[in-house]
C-alpha cells in the first residue's frame, strides 16, 4: 500500500494510474508520471490500453529509480527526428509515417497493400507489422521485475473473434511483450497478436478508459485513482471536414461519462448495502442467506483524478501521429503541469459523502490558460 508524506498530506489507500491510448498523445501521460514520481507519489497498479499499456509496462516493468530514463529512451526512439525530419511540415512527416513506419515500433507491411482480400490470418491481416515493437519493449521493459509482482500492471485488449474485452493482470498471470502488444494492436493498422490460441487486438475499441478495472477489482481497495485522459471531446463544435474527423476520432476514444456515472452508482449501491446491513439485528446479518447477500456491500472510498490533455498548437485530426520531438515535449509539458497542480491541491484529502463513496476531481478550465 503506497502512503505517500508530502507537506504533511498523506494519500491512503493504494494509487493507481489509468492510462488511456492514443498513439503520439501519450507523451502527455508521461508528464503526469514525472510530476507523481518527482512527489515520491510511485503507483501500486496500472492500467493501460494501446500506449498507455505500453507506458505502464515501463512504469511497471522498472524500479522506480529506472522509470524515467526508461520512458525518456523509449520516446526519443519514437521521435521523427531519429528519421532526420526535424523542422519539416507535418503534412510531409505524417506521410513519410504512413510510408516508411518508425524503425522502432512499426514498419509497413507491402503485402497487404496489394490485395486487401487475401486470407492470410489476422496475424498477418494489417498494414503494418509490429515486430520492432517487440524488440523495443524487451530492451525497455524487465518482464521478470515486472512478474514478480512490484507494481501491479492491468493491459485491455479484445478478442479480435467474439469482440469480447479481455483484462490481462500481472496480479494473476505472467505477462510478456505479446500482452502489451496486443494492447496495442489496432486495426487495420496493426495485426491481431495471439495468445492462449486466441486474437487479441487493441483494447481502445472497446473501452480506452479502463476504470472499471479498479472499481470492479475484488476485493476493493480505497484508492486514489489517476485517470489520465489525452482524448478530450469537450470544445467547440466542427466548421469543416478536418475538423469533423479530429472530432469524430475525439468522441470514439475518449472517457464515457455515462460508463464513470454507472461506475459511481454501482459503488454508491454497495455501500447502501453495507449501511443497511449494519442495521440488522445479529440474530438476522449472521444467517448464511443473508451473510451471502451483504457480502455485495462495501466500505471503500474512491477519489478520481480526471486528467485531461489540452489542445496543443494547431493540432488536427492526425495529432495521435504527431511524434515530431516538439509535439512530444508539448505534451510531456503539459501532463507535469496539469499533475503538479493536482498534487498540490491534494483533492483527495476532502471528505467524501460515506454514501456515496467515490469522489472525482477535475482541474477547472482557467488553471490550463
Amino acid at each position: 500500500m503506497n502512503q505517500f508524506l508530502n507537506n504533511k498530506s498523506v494519500v491512503a489507500g493504494q494509487v493507481v494510474l489509468v492510462l488511456q491510448g492514443g498513439g503520439a498523445l501519450g507523451a502527455y501521460q508521461i508528464g503526469v508520471y514525472q510530476a507523481m514520481h518527482e512527489a515520491g507519489l510511485e503507483p501500486d497498479w496500472v492500467i493501460g490500453t494501446s500506449v498507455g499499456a505500453i507506458n505502464g509496462a515501463i512504469i511497471a516493468g522498472n524500479p522506480p529509480q529506472l522509470r524515467l530514463e526508461r520512458l525518456r529512451q523509449f520516446w526519443k526512439r519514437m521521435e521523427q527526428n531519429a528519421l532526420g525530419l526535424g523542422g519539416v511540415p507535418r503534412a510531409y512527416a505524417n506521410a513519410m509515417i504512413v510510408h516508411h513506419g518508425i524503425p522502432s515500433f512499426f514498419s509497413p507491411n507491402p503485402a497487404a497493400w496489394w490485395n486487401l482480400d487475401a486470407k492470410v490470418g489476422a496475424e498477418r491481416a494489417s498494414f503494418y507489422q509490429t515486430s520492432p515493437l517487440r524488440a523495443t519493449l524487451d530492451a525497455l521493459v524487465d518482464f521478470d521485475y515486472l512478474n514478480a509482482r512490484h507494481t501491479r500492471l492491468t493491459v485491455g485488449a479484445v478478442n479480435a473473434r467474439t469482440g469480447a474485452m479481455r483484462y490481462f493482470d500481472s496480479r494473476k498471470e505472467a505477462l510478456a511483450a505479446q500482452h502489451v502488444m496486443a494492447s496495442g494492436a489496432l486495426p487495420p493498422a496493426f495485426p491481431a497478436v495471439r495468445i492462449d490460441g486466441e486474437p487479441y487486438w487493441d483494447g481502445g475499441i472497446y473501452s480506452n478508459t479502463p476504470i472499471e478495472a479498479v472499481l470492479d477489482d475484488e476485493p476493493r481497495r480505497s484508492s486514489v485513482i489517476f485517470s489520465v485522459q489525452v482524448w478530450n471531446p469537450d470544445g467547440s463544435e466542427p466548421r469543416s471536414v478536418l475538423e469533423v474527423l479530429d472530432k469524430h476520432k475525439e468522441i470514439q476514444y475518449a472517457s464515457r461519462a455515462s460508463n464513470i456515472e454507472q461506475q459511481r452508482k454501482l459503488h454508491r449501491l454497495r455501500h447502501v448495502i453495507r449501511q443497511l446491513a449494519l442495521h440488522l439485528p445479529e440474530e438476522v446479518a449472521s444467517a448464511p442467506e443473508v451473510r451471502e447477500l451483504t457480502a455485495w456491500g462495501c466500505g471503500t472510498t474512491m477519489h478520481i483524478v480526471s486528467l485531461k490533455a489540452p489542445r496543443v498548437g494547431d493540432e488536427d485530426h492526425t495529432k495521435d501521429i504527431d511524434f515530431s520531438a516538439r509535439g512530444i515535449a508539448q505534451r510531456w509539458q503539459s501532463g507535469y503541469d496539469d499533475a503538479m497542480r493536482f498534487i498540490e491541491q491534494k483533492p483527495w484529502e476532502q471528505e467524501v459523502d460515506p454514501i456515496e463513496g467515490v469522489a472525482i476531481h477535475e482541474l477547472p478550465w482557467p488553471a490550463r490558460l
